[in-house]
């Protein structure tokens, strides 16, 4: 039986949910800053570059760190010493995941490797008795997702999808969704979701693997390849690691570790999109890839080439959805959501919301307590407060496993129409592509030998 929370935890997160209730923003997430040492979920990080430090440094001021692990040992040295002197105590660390997994005093695991180990590790930890927050995209493949689905119903476990534009970035998507809610537009006819292109790469030869990296088990689930890397480094976000390599920050760019942008940004923009069409539980029924550029030669589906980036540069993909509004997923243009109705239209994204429905506002303000109905309840202002929320009240949390996955079947569906340069039509029920066995073997994929997924 899933291990229960202790009691002092329970009673603490029972007084956050009855404080949450009282205003729209923030008094559940000062609950949960305010709570003493002894009250505070115990959790730990598994994968700690860019991302993984990003929503573990997030979390301080809820939960306690207990263990850290990372296959490359100088980023999990040094995020073991920044988490030190964030909480005043040293966290364990870890190059197995594993070793977390067994350790009964930590609540929840956040995950935040690269995209091709996050069903492995977050099946694993959900049957060791923990609640899960993966980074998005959550899945790799399309099967991934029935199986996480599977596990979290088998398990009980709570389980957030890390697409914090629900959330503490999402006060402009939420007021999106609540102004189509409201008929600001008419009947939504066409939305663009906006998610930008990417650049291909130089040939990038084989490398020695660097010494502080387990390259063996940085690749895990995924074939066995040589590593590769070009000696220029990358600057800003993601810096400290070569600009081009198949490796770090560079996975997004390979279809054997993510599904480039589309699965990247897409996993943002088309879920907003899909949340206000109100089809989170549903499918499209066709993709088309109506333009698109591929830095590689494809035959059958695969690249024909293994030394350069694989993922599309560029591209616009038609989608069929439900109640024959087109959805348009493209690498051009603004980065952001297009909205287009019989009544009006508007755009938005993280910096922005603009247009004639937006103005309107200000003299036709959406009806009281229209962005908590979106919502389902009050806002929380951080993706974690609303993941510990869901902890105590064991439901599940405003980014679900069961809509992310729909969403990113699109974009999963998209890639696999671009790799075999044709239509597919989609069954959302059955949840398989209509007579394309071709097309079917992509939605998914088996581990490397050893591994296997334990269950």
């Amino acid at each position: 039986m899933p291990r229960l929370p202790q009691p002092n935890r329970r009673h603490f997160l029972q007084g956050v949910a009855a404080v949450g209730t009282a205003s729209l923003l923030s008094p559940a997430t000062r609950a949960l800053a305010q709570a003493s040492p002894n009250d505070r979920p115990v959790f730990a990080t598994i994968g700690l570059r860019n991302q993984g430090w990003a929503i573990t440094s997030k979390s301080f001021k809820f939960a306690d760190f207990a263990a850290l692990a990372d296959v490359d040992s100088n980023v999990l040295g040094a995020n073991v010493e920044k988490t030190q002197q964030k909480q005043s105590h040293k966290p364990d660390a870890f190059k197995d995941y594993r070793k977390i997994l067994d350790r009964k005093d930590i609540d929840a695991v956040m995950i935040a490797t690269p995209d091709h180990w996050h069903t492995k590790v977050a099946v694993e930890a959900m049957y060791a008795g923990k609640d899960v927050y993966c980074e998005k995209p959550l899945t790799l493949t399309i099967a991934e997702g029935k199986l996480i689905e599977k596990v979290v119903k088998e398990t009980g476990r709570v389980f957030q999808v890390g697409t914090m534009q629900r959330s503490e970035s999402g006060q402009r998507f939420l007021q999106a969704i609540a102004l189509i809610r409201a008929g600001r537009i008419g009947t939504v006819k066409k939305v663009t979701c906006g998610i930008n292109g990417m650049s291909g790469s130089p040939q990038i030869p084989v490398a020695p693997v660097p010494e502080e990296l387990d390259w063996d088990f940085w690749l895990g689930p995924a074939p066995k390849v040589d590593y590769r890397a070009l000696p220029e480094m990358r600057k800003g976000y993601g810096g400290g690691v070569p600009l081009y390599s198949n490796c770090h920050y560079a996975f997004r760019n390979w279809h054997e570790y993510s599904g480039g942008k589309l699965t990247d940004w897409g996993a943002h923009h088309v879920d907003i999109a899909c949340w206000a069409l109100g089809v989170s539980d549903t499918g499209p029924s066709k993709i088309t890839p109506v333009e698109y550029s591929l830095p590689v030669e494809y035959k059958d589906g695969h690249p024909v080439v293994h030394d350069r980036y694989n993922a599309a540069t560029s591209f616009k993909i038609k989608v069929d959805m439900p109640n024959d509004v087109e959805m348009i997923i493209t690498s051009e243009g603004d980065n952001g959501i297009l909205f287009e109705g019989t009544e009006g239209r508007f755009f938005v994204n993280r910096g922005k919301i603009v247009g004639k429905p937006v103005e309107d506002l200000k003299d036709n303000p959406l009806p009281e307590g229209a962005i908590e109905d979106v919502y389902g309840g009050p806002v929380s202002a951080n993706h974690t407060a609303n993941f510990i929320e869901a902890m105590h009240s064991r439901k599940q949390p405003i980014s679900d496993v069961w809509s992310h996955n729909r969403m990113l079947e699109i974009c999963h569906l998209s890639n696999i129409a671009m790799r075999l340069d044709r239509p597919l039509n989609w069954d959302a029920d059955k949840r398989q592509i209509v007579g394309d066995d071709q097309a079917n073997a992509f939605l998914s994929r088996e581990n490397r030998k050893g591994y296997e997924i334990n269950m």
